[in-house]
């Protein structure tokens, strides 16, 4: 069946460049690709899945058009076209040339011209036609079975398509052509149409479902009442002319050959030349295919079985590159990169007493292997050795198989024991604190210097991936096998490696070895080059052993609590249903985003215009219901019961499922290789996000408790220390007296920007200091700051204003950082941690100011990562040294959560403190609070 596929080129664009706006694609001379790729992505998803016989690509030219000619402001408002798509579009362009599929353009009209008026005359010949686009205004040209809407799809949801009957139903009108009459009441603020002045979109629904059109509303102005009335006389020709501008054109005198829109086969030398140029090589392979030398590969390789070398211990029976492994229609050869079944290497497998003792001598013999673990769970706690793999040299790399028996598998541990536990000898391996975690089940520690090719990655570049398989495909131009061709994909079906035949997981897991091995050695020059060696030995590989030892420690929960506290939410739930109920005068779904927003938008009728969602549903989130808070009572009891069902749900319900079976405690994962700042994340239960605002968030705490009664809860905290930092690196004289004197540094900024003394400050003005040291170190503006402190814009305006007179040298060095990422686009913290920050010098100033933003934040929060990175490497230090019972358990943000041993109290108080506070020398005091207690809450 014939169908043409219409796209509007720059919808699309825009689309996918915003797609990758936290992590936009840069090729290795640092030209972004973002929009370049999603484009690209999107159209051969849409030729794959939906098979269109012909296709043609729309563009908006850069000349005025007819809509401008009747209304000088159209459009006039937008943003200056980000440079990510400036840069787009000529290579866009030539892609779709090279496979030729047809351009169109014409001056004076936009793209949605262009396609309406090929659509409908397209359509006429019975040629069903879907116009590829998100945009909604494309919905007035919809034709029964004729002319559909194709809305690709995204990461929140599938591809759509909108035929006349949901177009209707979308727009709660009766005929198509009335798509039109409500853009025009509504106006589109993307495109500066004005449209009536307040009316929404329920209104005009309303207003075209009694009166059928525009200019029928205005015939019949004098039948409206009140404020309606009155806005629809005063602005008719507001309401007509936005229709206008609304209206897409159908007849664009464009030329045009049906037969020329035809998928035809592509020009593939120039094609390739161009994804070449922006290191499209996955793209480039379903674009282009094999080359005649990569066929005459495969055709080779299939033909090949094995071949036996000898091997380092006098074996013939090891596999090479040629292996037999039975994988044929797993791995099959890739074009771009080289894989197992297409680079030359000799993994071993190291099965007998007399393999195992050669290979431990040679082991033993290196300055650095490589070592990989098979497991039987990810859980590190419970998991079960299947096999080692080891590496020393590229290319080659052996397995040690592990049988079932703990006891036969705790002997073959105990040969390997003194290389792993030999301080001479540097261990490498990808997510080392898993591997390292799973052989302590064993009783192994694995001493000396770390090499984790993952935490080395983050160093390099914070905001990347970090996986094996993407450093193996960027450094190595390599891909590895992968585990779900083993064991299956991830879910309740997935398969356990200990089933996996010796043959198969001996390559996959030595491959593993072998990979992370030529990885590390890529990686350190590179650390190098940016000058994080000692950040990565010094401080981040030795912490990899501390977060193994808090993990496995865990901290242990009073679930008694939990199910008290529990009874005691839902009660007060069930109190404030009831009191929803009668304040909105009927019952309704509370948690249904659609019921609450039709009580609050159309029922109570809080605000004008209310916001709405991308699927037409009212919106009703916390940031919306937060500015509503004063308008009516029942808002604020909303956001009540949704503050008590997380807090039940997330935390007081859930704590108690996630008791490990092994020790009674949970164990949370923290993560080194998450936030781009360098903070240490957690999950697993995410204990980080435990509320600290609220009373009832705080409860929580009450459940973490000691082990037993020998046992105490200890909280050290650093006190206000991205201030204190900001107070170092600006070095403003009036923050750093005030630190040194040890003043509330709130009360001294109120007394700076209000000019009283600090006696006549008063909790307001102390309050809104307070709001105002936090938001501006972190970048929020006047109209940011006026929503918190609940002030005019105006008025917040002003204390920024005074705060900055008061404090210039902060002013002048968050300009400094911002100038200075500006012109090397990366901002570093206190110990040289990098974040890059490539968008900075976009002209689209929301992009830009984004990253401005965290050239001022990174340096802050990223120090105050280092500051306690260093602080807990030291401790566990310590505490190790001592031979204490103490143990941390916990790392909050500026936090430290400890089990101390009673009769360690005061002595491990006094360490602690003195460790945090010289962590790192600053020219202003540390100052870290302490607090023991039954339990985390009164500890904190």
């Amino acid at each position: 069946m014939q169908k043409l596929f219409l796209l509007d080129a720059f919808a699309l664009i825009y689309r996918a460049y915003y797609a990758f706006i936290n992590n936009p694609r840069r090729t290795s001379k640092g030209m972004e690709t973002s929009a370049i790729f999603g484009f690209l992505n999107t159209l051969l998803e849409v030729i794959k899945k939906e098979k269109p016989t012909h296709l043609a690509v729309a563009f908006d030219t850069a000349e005025a058009t007819f809509r401008h000619e009747n209304f000088e402001a159209y459009k006039a408002h937008r943003e200056e076209q980000p440079e990510g798509i400036t840069i787009a579009v000529p290579y866009i362009k030539q892609i779709l040339e090279a496979m030729r599929i047809p351009i169109l353009a014409m001056p004076g009209y936009e793209a949605d011209d262009i396609i309406g008026t090929i659509a409908k005359q397209v359509a006429r010949e019975d040629f069903p036609v879907y116009m590829m686009t998100p945009d909604k205004d494309f919905c007035q040209l919809i034709e029964n079975q004729k002319i559909f809407i194709y809305r690709p799809a995204t990461k929140f949801a599938p591809a759509e398509i909108l035929d006349e009957a949901k177009a209707l139903e979308k727009f709660g009108i009766q005929r198509i052509e009335q798509v039109i009459d409500i853009l025009g009441l509504q106006g589109d603020a993307s495109d500066n149409i004005p449209g009536l002045p307040g009316v929404g979109e329920k209104t005009a629904q309303k207003l075209i479902a009694e009166y059928g059109s525009i200019e029928n509303l205005i015939a019949n102005a004098d039948k409206l009442t009140g404020k309606i009335a009155e806005i629809v006389k005063t602005h008719a020709q507001q309401a007509l002319l936005s229709k206008e501008l609304a209206t897409i054109h159908l007849q664009v005198p464009i030329q045009y050959n049906i037969e020329d829109f035809r998928l035809k086969e592509y020009d593939k030398p120039t094609l390739a030349k161009i994804l070449d140029e922006l290191e499209f090589k996955t793209l480039k392979t379903k674009l282009i295919g094999l080359t005649d030398e990569e066929k005459q590969l495969q055709k080779t390789t299939k033909k090949q079985n094995h071949s036996q070398q000898l091997d380092l211990f006098g074996s013939s029976t090891e596999k090479t590159s040629q292996s037999s492994t039975p994988t044929t229609e797993i791995l099959q050869p890739s074009t771009e990169f080289h894989n197992i079944r297409t680079k030359l290497h000799h993994y071993h497998v190291i099965d007998t007493p007399l393999l195992r003792k050669k290979l431990i001598e040679f082991l033993r013999l290196q300055k650095r292997f490589c070592f990989d673990t098979e497991t039987t769970s990810l859980d590190h706690l419970q998991a079960e050795l299947v096999g080692i793999a080891f590496a020393y040299y590229p290319h080659e790399a052996y397995y040690v198989p592990f049988p079932a028996e703990k006891d036969k598998a705790q002997a073959i541990v105990e040969e390997f024991r003194e290389v792993f536990e030999n301080e001479n000898i540097e261990k490498i391996g990808q997510n080392l604190k898993y591997d390292i975690s799973v052989l302590q089940n064993y009783g192994i520690k694995v001493k000396g210097k770390l090499f984790d090719t993952m935490l080395a990655h983050y160093l390099i570049n914070a905001e990347s991936k970090h996986s094996m398989d993407f450093l193996a495909e960027k450094y190595l131009q390599y891909q590895p096998v992968s585990i779900e061709t083993l064991i299956g994909k991830k879910g309740v079906n997935q398969g356990s490696m200990r089933d996996v035949p010796l043959e198969q997981i001996a390559e996959y897991a030595a491959e593993d070895a072998d990979i992370t091995f030529q990885l590390a050695e890529k990686l350190y020059p590179e650390l190098q080059k940016i000058q994080n060696e000692k950040l990565f030995y010094e401080v981040e590989t030795p912490l990899i052993q501390v977060l193994c030892t808090m993990e496995r420690n865990g901290v242990s929960i009073d679930v008694e609590t939990l199910r008290e506290s529990s009874k005691s939410l839902e009660k007060e739930i069930q109190i404030l249903e009831q009191e929803i109920y009668k304040q909105a005068g009927r019952e309704f779904n509370i948690a249904s985003p659609k019921q609450l927003g039709e009580v609050l938008f159309e029922e109570l009728k809080l605000i004008k215009n209310p916001k709405k969602t991308k699927t037409g549903q009212y919106a009703t989130g916390e940031d919306i219901l937060s500015k509503l808070a004063d308008e009516h009572p029942i808002v604020a009891n909303i956001l009540e019961i949704r503050e008590l069902q997380k807090l039940k749900s997330t935390y007081i319900d859930a704590l108690p499922e996630l008791i490990s079976p092994i020790d009674g405690k949970i164990h949370t994962t923290f993560n080194q290789t998450i936030a781009a700042t360098g903070r240490l994340s957690s999950s697993n239960p995410n204990l980080q996000n435990i509320p600290i605002k609220t009373a009832k968030g705080r409860e929580i705490r009450k459940a973490f408790v000691p082990s037993n009664n020998d046992f105490l809860i200890l909280s050290a905290d650093y006190s206000q220390i991205e201030l204190r930092l900001m107070a170092a690196f600006s070095q403003d004289e009036t923050m750093l007296e005030a630190f040194a004197k040890g003043l509330d540094i709130h009360a001294a900024t109120a007394s700076k920007i209000y000019k009283v003394s600090l006696e006549e400050v008063t909790p307001e003005m102390r309050r809104n200091a307070k709001t105002a040291n936090f938001a501006i170190l972190y970048g929020s503006t006047g109209f940011n700051l006026a929503r918190q402190l609940k002030i005019s814009v105006s008025e917040a305006s002003k204390l920024v204003e005074m705060y900055y007179k008061e404090f210039s040298a902060i002013k002048k060095y968050k300009d400094a950082m911002i100038q200075k990422a500006r012109e090397q686009e990366y901002v570093t913290t206190i110990l040289g941690r990098r974040r890059y920050l490539p968008t900075i010098n976009e002209n689209n100033q929301v992009v830009a100011g984004h990253a401005e933003r965290n050239a001022v934040n990174t340096p802050l929060q990223g120090s105050a990562a280092d500051l306690i990175k260093i602080a807990m490497v030291r401790i566990h230090d310590f505490l190790e040294k001592n031979q204490l019972q103490t143990k941390m358990i916990l790392q909050v943000h500026d936090e430290l959560v400890f089990e101390v041993h009673k009769n360690e109290i005061d002595f491990v108080k006094e360490n602690i403190i003195r460790l945090m506070q010289t962590a790192i020398s600053l020219p202003v005091p540390l100052v870290v609070e302490v607090g023991v207690g039954k339990n985390w809450l009164e500890a904190h």
